[in-house]
């Protein structure tokens, strides 16, 4: 019997050790194909991560970039938003269905539908009729007592009736997880989410080791060159000097600006595929998590910040998100009933979309897939 399970331990070492090699050899040859910075990946399989890479540069050129490095994620970053408020209600200080405009003290109501109320559920599924046109990096945009256009940043059609993807959806949310916790956005994910976790993080710059950071570049395809985007973890010291609770939230990009590496959103994604329970703590319940896994719009199989795909790897049902700002991409996705993930996370790639995905990063879970889950 000993033998046999030193036979079985040695396959399992030689497939991993195979579908390193074939992993890295195929990330690097698709490198080679598209214009691409950097790369950091992650493999979750049978709710244990088995494989982590970096390929490429941290900072074109000079520095190599590592596993540890961590990035702006960009919107998989509204998952953490959507996990904080699933927390709220579960000690019942919200309810999906309450009123946004009593959760955040000024009119949210689309003018062509005064008589609909938009709820906290809207806002998180991205069917509140409301839209980024009037900017979203400041509540003001939708504020009817500071911006005299706020009627622009609302569509045709009756909340709940209708999908449009919108940044300002969670700005709002995340100020309504302040006014409702007590606690500064940021400070409450890394409280309530990243810490219990064991994970490295965050949404202030200033308070991460800025040695970490991953550079974030744009590339140019008229150029076909890469541009540095030094905005990406720009400071925010002047405007917290100011901050006002439940309100400048938006600052701290709820909607955008989580700084996590793969292998640590890797760890995150386990707690989403076992329905809220991460491999440190458990985070939000069973039904949560369903919730937010749950499709409410047909239109784009969207949920509470998760949605659900067959397109990213043809065929398989995943469920997950994407992220691109300035100039990064990345992706998340899981299988909740075959406890496998894929995370992929480029800090500067070309644009070119295939299947309504970024094609690097398509491309990338497709190779990690096939050489980790598939065979």
């Amino acid at each position: 019997m000993k033998n046999i399970s030193f036979l079985f331990l040695l396959l399992i070492f030689g497939f991993q050790a195979q579908a390193q090699n074939q992993s890295k050899q195929r990330l690097t040859q698709l490198m080679g194909t598209h214009p691409v910075m950097g790369l950091s990946v992650a493999v979750v399989k049978d709710n244990k991560l088995v494989y982590k890479e970096a390929l490429g540069w941290k900072e074109d050129g000079k520095v190599p970039l590592q596993t540890s490095d961590i990035f702006r994620i960009a919107s998989i970053s509204k998952s953490f938003s959507a996990t904080s408020i699933m927390q709220l209600v579960e000690k019942k200080k919200l309810s999906l269905d309450d009123d946004v405009s009593e959760l955040i003290g000024f009119t949210v109501r689309n003018p062509k539908f005064p008589d609909t109320v938009i709820t906290l559920r809207m806002l998180l599924s991205h069917t509140s009729s409301i839209n980024d046109s009037e900017g979203y990096f400041t509540l003001d945009a939708i504020n009817p007592a500071k911006n005299p256009n706020w009627e622009k940043a609302y569509n045709d059609y009756e909340p709940g009736k209708g999908y449009q993807y919108c940044n300002l959806n969670f700005n709002t949310v995340g100020a309504i997880i302040e006014k409702y916790s007590g606690e500064r956005f940021d400070h409450y994910v890394k409280t309530h989410i990243l810490d219990p976790l064991g994970l490295y993080g965050g949404y202030n710059v200033d308070e991460l080791d800025a040695s970490h950071f991953a550079k974030i570049y744009a590339y140019l395809p008229d150029s076909a060159k890469f541009s540095p985007s030094p905005a990406a973890y720009a400071s925010k010291k002047g405007e917290i000097d100011t901050y006002v609770m439940g309100y400048s939230t938006p600052i701290f990009s709820p909607t955008g600006g989580m700084k996590i590496s793969a292998p640590d959103l890797a760890k995150y994604m386990i707690m989403h595929m076992n329905y809220g329970k991460g491999e440190k703590a458990k985070i939000i319940s069973k039904n949560s998590s369903q919730l937010m896994q749950t499709p409410l719009s047909s239109d784009e199989n969207y949920g509470l910040a998760l949605w659900k795909t067959n397109t990213l790897v043809p065929g398989i049902e995943l469920t997950g998100h994407t992220g691109s700002a300035y100039g990064l991409f990345s992706a998340m996705f899981f299988d909740p009933e075959e406890k496998f993930g894929i995370v992929v996370i480029s800090n500067g790639c070309g644009p070119a979309y295939e299947e309504g995905y970024n094609r690097v990063i398509r491309e990338s879970v497709n190779v990690l897939y096939e050489e980790w889950i598939k065979k």
